[in-house]
């Protein structure tokens, strides 16, 4: 808006002098009829007063009229709810950081206490169980330190609550003397929230339930709640799955106006859309995926360019030609963040039309997509690409089984596949030269046991086996690796701004943690202070035939950062590229979305705008985690039904994992964990070492540390809490003589004193 068309708006409303001061005031006018002082000039008075401000004379001096009163005390609200300014008990405006106030989230523990998570960081604020009274997990509060707790960790007040953020809670209702309450499933919330009989509805004692909270708990009252949704009985089929949507907050309902917008959209390729794309469907394209697959993003075609290489084309779903920013699909997809992925269902980031139907790669239909057309030298190094938006055909739906017993000879194709083999070996040759490129390049392998739940007729677990992963798997990650590196050397050239996959290397800390480690093996990670994923590469291989090699293995990894979405280009440490990013699923992954649409714009001549994207990156980060715990919870519920049968039963395992409370241990062939408390180790005061992974005995010398073999008993499985518990029998003898004998072989290190035992529920880290 010009100037002189503020000063008539301003001139129309008379508007005050000290308002017209406001630096902001422009931006203000073009927003509002009749402006508000900012919350910049707000804060600005604020601190040139330097002091508290009375609240109503602050309105007076700002000359806020009758008419605008209740539209200020919103503003000043909403400052309060984002920890700008807060409002002490003489109805001052105070300056949070004046009062040397923390703002955070809250974090609470099973046992009581909790945490204030610093918003700018620093290190975490213990909370007492009579603070933690006041709030629930993931409130967030403005926290004073209140001094220090006996373990010499700042222990802080709670000053003000800025927000509740639980709005409703999944647990299971009961009923004791006449008195409702819920017991809610996510153990951080260890405060029960009164039910009272009239807000109870048809529930009956024992069931799940969803309440909605009518009032917040305080400092001397309980949170008080509604029965808004009655879910059934705990152990029903699939209660798992719709106990972990709605703790997590994960949406699993797509609302009216997105359903209405999915079924407009046609259900085949219309050859309007056709126009301005090349029409490649005559390529013999074809999609590799999982037996169960029903979204297929990705199809891949390769020809042999004799001396000069081979060529790799990629073509993954064109989701961006019909989800536009900000429409209904767009902001759905954006709060969702990612599929979901849970055993027997999955909840979509877009609906069934759009991810199973229009931007499915189906096989033998028309379908649009994106596609990324490399040359690759006979080296495995990249040579050119190219972006270009297509029309393509599905020769065929093929899955990693199949094509492997092709490869390798187990079997042979159908007479209607039989002309795809020659492309397919094209494929097998080419991941043949990735894979040393990609040994040369330093990436990092760690391998893994992924494994698959079996389902029996009544939805419970039948069996729990492992998933093979043969060299199919690996042809289309390698392709999938290379579209995705494209895409991210496209938009870094063309300084296109966009969302990065960004794995950081390890922190200052861990790496010297992870060090003092590999000392007490002989070891040495290299690298000096910033090593690169090639010493991490080179270490994983010296190591591979060592006994103890799970052990170091599984300390290198955890030694690593989590991988997370940004603006600003890091770097992936674990794949050694400079440059990565999300290319391939846009129909499961919201950043892919956005990098379709930063491919889309400089093909066009644009630039998208910066501005929002690292928010963005935080909340698709942040679903990325949600989901992850979601799928544990019911990965561990079902677990725990299964052990159930099996009290009483001895196996043979593998610690899993060390801490102040005892050892996991994940069982073979089942692949389930369950902790060894300390309790169970023996007759010893035993002493939990942190750096080595390892509790040790006091009196017996005794120590049992993460990658031992062990033989446990199975004690308990409760399903209420998903946990299970194991004794320990006796350690697997012929494993931990030769991990012994190796240790002897290995320099001998002066002895160290034992480190004190920690209190159990000490760390918020269990």
């Amino acid at each position: 808006m010009s100037t002189n068309k503020s000063r008539s708006r301003a001139s129309k409303h008379k508007i005050p002098a000290i308002r017209l001061a406001d630096p902001f005031y422009e931006r203000e006018i073009e927003r509002y009829e009749a402006p508000l002082p900012s919350r910049e000039y707000i804060l600005q008075l604020l601190t040139e007063a330097g002091c508290p401000v009375d609240a109503d004379a602050f309105a007076e001096q700002l000359e806020i009229t009758e008419a605008e009163r209740d539209l200020f005390q919103r503003r000043l609200g909403a400052m309060q709810r984002d920890g700008q300014l807060m409002l002490n008990r003489k109805r001052q405006l105070c300056l949070p950081d004046k009062l040397d106030l923390i703002k955070g989230r809250v974090e609470g523990h099973p046992d009581g206490f909790g945490f204030v998570v610093p918003e700018e960081g620093g290190d975490d604020l213990f909370l007492s169980p009579k603070e933690m009274h006041r709030v629930l997990h993931g409130d967030k509060v403005l926290v004073r330190v209140a001094g220090f707790d006996r373990r010499g960790r700042r222990e802080a007040k709670i000053v003000e609550v800025l927000e509740h953020v639980n709005k409703t809670i999944v647990g299971r209702y009961y009923v004791e003397g006449g008195v409702g309450f819920l017991i809610a499933e996510n153990r951080r919330i260890n405060q029960d929230v009164l039910v009272p009989t009239e807000n109870a509805g048809a529930a009956k004692s024992g069931q799940v339930v969803t309440v909605e909270i009518v009032t917040q708990p305080g400092a001397h009252n309980e949170a008080v709640g509604r029965v808004t949704e009655i879910l059934g009985s705990f152990t029903g089929p699939g209660m798992e799955i719709e106990i972990a949507l709605r703790k997590h907050d994960l949406p699993y309902v797509f609302p009216p106006d997105v359903e209405a917008q999915a079924s407009k959209l046609p259900s085949k390729v219309m050859k309007k859309d056709m126009a301005g794309r090349e029409d490649i469907r005559h390529l013999p394209l074809v999609t590799i995926d999982g037996e169960t697959a029903r979204d297929f993003d990705d199809a891949v075609y390769c020809e042999p360019l004799g001396r000069s290489g081979f060529r790799l084309v990629v073509a993954i779903a064109d989701v961006s030609h019909y989800v536009q920013p900000r429409d209904a699909l767009d902001s759905e997809g954006f709060n969702r963040g990612n599929s979901v992925y849970f055993p027997r269902r999955v909840i979509p980031m877009l609906p069934e039309a759009l991810s199973n139907g229009l931007c499915s790669l189906n096989p033998e239909v028309d379908r649009l997509s994106m596609v990324c057309d490399m040359q690759i030298s006979s080296t495995g190094s990249i040579k050119e690409y190219r972006f270009y938006p297509a029309v393509i055909y599905s020769h065929a739906r093929l899955t990693y089984n199949q094509v492997w017993d092709w490869l390798s000879g187990a079997a042979k194709p159908e007479k209607k596949h039989a002309e795809l083999m020659p492309h397919l070996e094209a494929l097998d040759k080419l991941f043949r030269v990735m894979l040393k490129a990609r040994a040369k390049r330093g990436a990092i392998d760690f391998g893994s046991t992924e494994t698959q739940i079996i389902f029996d007729d009544q939805g419970k677990i039948k069996e729990i086996v492992p998933v093979i992963r043969n060299d199919a798997h690996r042809i289309i990650e390698e392709c999938m690796l290379a579209a995705n590196v494209c895409a991210s050397d496209y938009l870094h050239e063309n300084k296109q701004p966009a969302l990065f996959r960004v794995h950081e290397g390890p922190t200052p800390e861990k790496l010297a943690a992870l060090r003092g480690f590999l000392a007490e093996f002989g070891l040495d990670l290299g690298g000096g202070d910033k090593p690169h994923a090639k010493d991490y590469a080179a270490l994983l291989e010296k190591i591979k035939d060592r006994p103890d090699h799970g052990l170091l293995q599984t300390v290198m990894l955890r030694s690593l950062r989590q991988a997370v979405y940004s603006p600003d280009n890091k770097g992936h440490f674990g794949l050694a590229y400079e440059a990565y990013t999300h290319f391939t699923s846009p129909i499961r992954r919201y950043p892919d979305l956005m990098v379709h649409r930063g491919i889309k714009a400089v093909l066009n001549g644009e630039k998208l705008p910066a501005k929002g994207l690292a928010e963005i990156g935080t909340h698709c980060s942040m679903t990325e985690r949600r989901a992850d715990d979601a799928t544990r919870d019911v990965d561990a519920w079902l677990k725990t039904y299964f052990m159930q049968d099996r009290i009483g039963d001895e196996y043979n395992g593998t610690v899993s994992a060390v801490t102040s409370f005892g050892m996991f241990v994940a069982i073979d062939d089942i692949f389930i964990e369950g902790l060894v408390h300390v309790s169970e180790l023996g007759q010893d005061y035993f002493h939990y070492d942190q750096a080595k992974h390892m509790m040790l005995g006091e009196r017996t010398g005794k120590r049992y540390r993460l990658g031992d073999r062990v033989r446990i008993k199975v004690l308990r499985a409760d399903i209420e809490t998903s946990k299970i518990d194991f004794s320990l029998v006796e350690q697997d003898s012929s494993a931990l003589d030769m991990q012994r004998a190796f240790e002897q072989s290995a320099p001998k290190k002066s002895a160290s004193k034992p480190r004190s035992a920690k209190p159990k529920g000490g760390s918020k880290k269990q």
